[in-house]
């Protein structure tokens, strides 16, 4: 089933229709992918662009909107047309219902009702199980710093998201300086993101994923920019449109970020439904996790989002206790990933996501389990066994003076 309307809009007034632009861009569940100022065009741009929906004001003149609704009726009745006007008259609204209007929207248009009339129109569309559309899900993957694990997961979680046959996934390299989600799949990009962002507004659903490189599990690949030139093409703004072209295009879109928590990284939190960041048991990570969780936590649209995931437990007798890392940064673990360090490592000099390199090995079931817990699904994690340290070694003992302790967790009561 789609994720979103592909919508076509005409409307000869220019300040209406950015009106009506401005609000569908804030809708997941839309992606505008032409508009037009002339009625007599409207009906040849459909006919191009061949969109889910087209959205009709009425105002310009209400006759040549009724007449290129009967138009599109007859040349694409595969696209279901919506109208809006500010007029109440009754022979007016009769003779849009006529002409193959699904839905009637006054002006000024109100958002809520607007979405409303967007997801009925999806619905009757392409249904659902659920009696609802089936939106994009995008998940973030950072770290508290680098060496982490968190390109390996999150082309891990891609790769498991891709192998389902009902979804569609694509993965973004956002580690614009040094991303290496390429050489995890042995992968060799035509294009990168700073290709699609300078192309965004030309591209469509069939250009965007020739734009991107297709893994043999199913996941696209949008790789970082080749040349360091290129980085400051990246933008929040771009970002967003590169985002939103990715959201209506897939069922789920997962984001490797850099550890520079960028303008741009905390864009791409920001949209994200799901945030992993990810920690080892080692006294640096710990300190960095404390860090950013006192920062995000102050960021309404991103701190309900956070889930601390973590990594490479059970590594070596060094490591801090996970009781102790709990207290320390002030909340509980989401997850924890057991340590296997050579199947990694073979994973990334081969090329091969986990489900292909090792199938049965005990890194790849937790890496699945949790994919299956960020997409909804009941899942009852294993057991990982820890090798830490017991709470008198030294760094257990450093953790008690750490300024930061505790205040997370303080911060979210």
């Amino acid at each position: 089933m789609s994720n979103v309307l592909r919508l076509a809009i005409v409307d000869p007034n220019d300040q209406s229709r950015e009106s009506l632009k401005t609000m569908l861009l804030g809708m997941d569940i839309v992606w505008l992918d032409a508009e037009c100022s002339r009625y007599e065009f409207f009906a040849d741009v459909v006919e191009q662009s061949k969109p889910d929906a087209a959205l009709i004001t009425l105002d310009g003149n209400p006759e040549k909107a009724i007449s290129l609704m009967e138009k599109l009726r007859s040349n694409s009745p595969e696209c279901a047309m919506l109208v809006v006007s500010k007029s109440t008259d009754g022979q007016l609204i009769l003779k849009t219902m006529r002409a193959g209007a699904k839905e009637f929207i006054p002006l000024p248009v109100d958002v809520e009702e607007l979405h409303v009339a967007l997801e009925r129109v999806l619905q009757s569309k392409y249904g659902g199980s659920d009696g609802r559309s089936r939106g994009c899900r995008m998940i973030a993957v950072a770290g508290a710093t680098g060496g982490v694990g968190c390109t390996s997961i999150a082309v891990n979680i891609g790769c498991n998201l891709a192998s389902k046959a009902e979804n569609s996934v694509a993965l973004v390299d956002l580690d614009l300086a040094l991303g290496d989600a390429d050489v995890f799949l042995d992968s060799i990009p035509d294009y990168s993101l700073v290709d699609v962002t300078e192309n965004v507004a030309r591209l469509d659903f069939q250009l965007l994923r020739k734009s991107l490189t297709k893994h043999s599990s199913g996941l696209y690949l949008l790789p970082r920019p080749v040349q360091l030139q290129d980085l400051e093409l990246i933008t929040p703004d771009s970002l967003r449109k590169v985002i939103g072209l990715l959201r209506a295009s897939f069922s789920h879109v997962v984001i490797d970020l850099s550890k520079s928590f960028s303008l741009v990284d905390l864009t791409a939190l920001e949209l994200s439904n799901e945030i992993i960041l990810m920690v080892q048991l080692d006294l640096p990570c710990l300190r960095n996790m404390v860090r950013l969780l006192m920062s995000l936590q102050q960021m309404e649209s991103i701190r309900e989002k956070v889930k601390v995931v973590v990594n490479r437990v059970g590594l070596e007798s060094g490591q801090i206790s996970l009781k102790k890392a709990r207290e320390t940064i002030g909340r509980e673990v989401f997850f924890q990933i057991p340590n296997d360090y050579r199947t990694m490592v073979e994973m990334r000099n081969n090329g091969q996501p986990l489900i292909e390199q090792a199938p049965k090995a005990a890194i790849t079931l937790a890496v699945q389990q949790l994919t299956d817990l960020l997409v909804g699904a009941e899942v009852v994690q294993t057991e990982v066994a820890e090798k830490a340290a017991p709470d008198r070694s030294s760094a257990n003992n450093w953790l008690n003076f750490w300024p930061g302790k505790g205040v997370a967790k303080a911060k979210t009561k």
